[in-house]
């Protein structure tokens, strides 16, 4: 199933034929998107009453300014944006009520239960779903895209463009909501336990979560021995939410994509038809198609027909499927870490390689050569000396991070994998914006990510360990060294896309001389093994697995198999 995550990929031709008027195309559009805007907009307003008026008008609105949009790889940071305008302005536009006290809470609408039930969500993943209930209305908004972002949904550029803060900001908003966030997974934790203080206390509570009594029940636990007492360990909430699917629409959902009550004959009927008119006229066709789980009627009514009998959407196990195939290994040991691929082909021999040309991809899974095999000789390539946008040495740890690297010469990628923070499936950082030619030409640092790390854990390599889980890569993904070494000339931007894995990338202009010294050094010299030389000096080394020469709104975007 394609996930949010790839849409640049896969929507590009559906929202250029929608553009154009093609009433399928919108149906598959609104079809695909309904999904993410009814999460961003259901955890934002905690499942209230206007949750439906705020997804459609979300929705509407998108349609009717669908043939404004240039850029169709923006389709989703455009859309998302939209969605966080509708419920800033619904909240600006409320009137504040005197709560009805007669209406018992459980019958209150509630999208933490919703997620709960819907994704049978159980132990700290239940418990974070219910603490989302104490947060504030202007944290639950953060929450709702943080949440997407940290299941692989949406990216940390994309988070801070809905919002309308720089990514800095951003980051400062996010760790202040986690901390909130994890106060009330304490209070969820307290309540569901047996102090007699705290019944006591909670006697004159009626049952609403709000900031005055998160406060003191929060109170009450920093003091209390009885509920401060976790004889669990807690795990960070970004660890438990990595790859978690999103909550299905309920059946019976529906959408009228009259834009703003237009009819389609008040519509067409003006001076400048306009691509509205002309969406109208198509919808108001008498046919009906239907799409995944969803029927777009006559008139452009949109109404999702999943029945209550089908089966919940459960809690995605990591690997998530955003960077993992479906046939890729969902728990893999230190062999299945070795390759993603069942069959691992050799690396192309040498005659292979001069028959290819620059432009090719690195997209056979080699095997790791024996540690004491001495590498090629590495060709030495003219180099003036490359600048990086990130200084001598950048370190880049979030989705979205990203250099600019420019001029003649060699650079150094060293990845850092840390599956002890977060396991699962890994998406390869892409090179975008490539003017002029970008050469893969070796890999050391010493071992391969994939060689065993301890003398007393036999399953622990540096892709993770039975104990903290492990990283899995794309299918048919090169396995990566701790070093990987590129040649430059022109100018590439390298961006960090993780979001399944925990994995950071520190980039350094190096030379010649360095990458040499760094591939011959050997077990004999206290590495684990010697590197290895892809470069054959000429026009025909591979190229990184994802570059592109151009530069997509989401460079997690960009396909696997490159070319350039």
């Amino acid at each position: 199933m394609r996930t949010y995550a790839e849409a640049g990929r896969h929507w590009r031709a559906t929202i250029a034929d929608a553009q154009a008027g093609d009433r399928r195309a919108l149906d598959e559009l609104v079809a695909g998107w309904l999904p993410l805007v009814y999460n961003i907009v259901g955890r934002a307003l905690n499942g209230h009453a206007d949750v439906d008026d705020v997804v459609q008008e979300t929705m509407l609105r998108a349609v009717d300014n669908l043939g404004s949009l240039r850029d169709p790889d923006s389709f989703r940071s455009w859309l998302v944006a939209i969605a966080m305008r509708q419920i800033r302005d619904r909240a600006r536009r409320r009137t504040p009520q005197r709560l009805d006290e007669s209406v018992p809470p459980g019958e209150a609408a509630d999208f933490a239960e919703l997620t709960v039930l819907r994704l049978q969500l159980e132990g700290q993943r239940r418990e974070v779903a219910e603490a989302a209930r104490w947060l504030d209305d202007e944290d639950r908004q953060l929450l709702s895209l943080w949440w997407l972002e940290v299941a692989g949904e949406l990216t940390r550029r994309e988070l801070a463009a809905a919002v309308g803060i720089s990514r800095q900001h951003a980051a400062v908003r996010v760790q202040r909501v986690k901390e909130r966030l994890e106060v009330s997974r304490g209070i969820v934790r307290a309540l569901d336990g047996a102090c007699p203080d705290l019944r006591e206390l909670t006697t004159r509570w009626n049952g609403r979560p709000d900031s005055v009594w998160r406060k003191r029940l929060a109170r009450h636990i920093r003091g209390c021995g009885y509920c401060d007492d976790t004889r669990e360990s807690v795990v960070p909430a970004e660890r438990l939410l990595v790859g978690i699917a999103l909550v299905p629409v309920p059946a019976g959902f529906t959408i009228s994509l009259a834009l703003g009550g237009k009819t389609a004959a008040a519509a067409t009927g003006t001076a400048s038809a306009g691509w509205s008119a002309k969406v109208l006229t198509v919808l108001s066709k008498p046919v009906v198609a239907v799409t995944a789980g969803a029927t777009l009627a006559a008139g452009g009514a949109y109404v999702v027909v999943q029945t209550p009998d089908d089966p919940p959407a459960r809690a995605a196990v990591v690997p998530t499927a955003a960077s993992t195939p479906a046939t890729a290994p969902s728990a893999p040991g230190p062999a299945a870490s070795r390759s993603a691929s069942p069959s691992p082909s050799p690396s192309p021999s040498a005659s292979e390689r001069r028959a290819a040309r620059y432009g090719s991809v690195v997209d056979a899974v080699d095997s790791a050569p024996d540690p004491d095999t001495p590498p090629a000789a590495l060709p030495e390539r003219p180099a003036s000396g490359v600048t990086s946008s990130g200084g001598a040495h950048a370190t880049m740890n979030h989705r979205g991070d990203g250099v600019t690297l420019s001029g003649q010469g060699y650079v150094l990628v060293r990845w850092q994998i840390s599956p002890q923070y977060r396991s699962g499936g890994l998406v390869m950082p892409s090179w975008t914006g490539l003017k002029g030619k970008l050469f893969h030409v070796a890999s050391g640092g010493g071992r391969r990510m994939d060689d065993p790390v301890s003398a007393t854990d036999t399953t622990a390599t540096g892709m993770g360990s039975t104990a903290t889980g492990y990283i899995v890569l794309p299918f048919g993904t090169q396995q990566m060294w701790q070093n990987e070494y590129f040649y430059l000339a022109g100018s590439v931007t390298l961006t960090v896309n993780e979001r399944g894995a925990d994995y950071g990338l520190n980039v350094f202009p190096t030379t010649w001389d360095a990458a040499e010294k760094d591939v011959t050094s050997g077990p004999g010299q206290g590495a684990g093994r010697y590197g290895l030389v892809r470069d054959t000096g000429e026009d025909d080394t591979p190229v990184p697995q994802f570059v592109t020469r151009e530069t997509p709104a989401d460079p997690a975007t960009v396909p696997r198999a490159s070319r350039v």
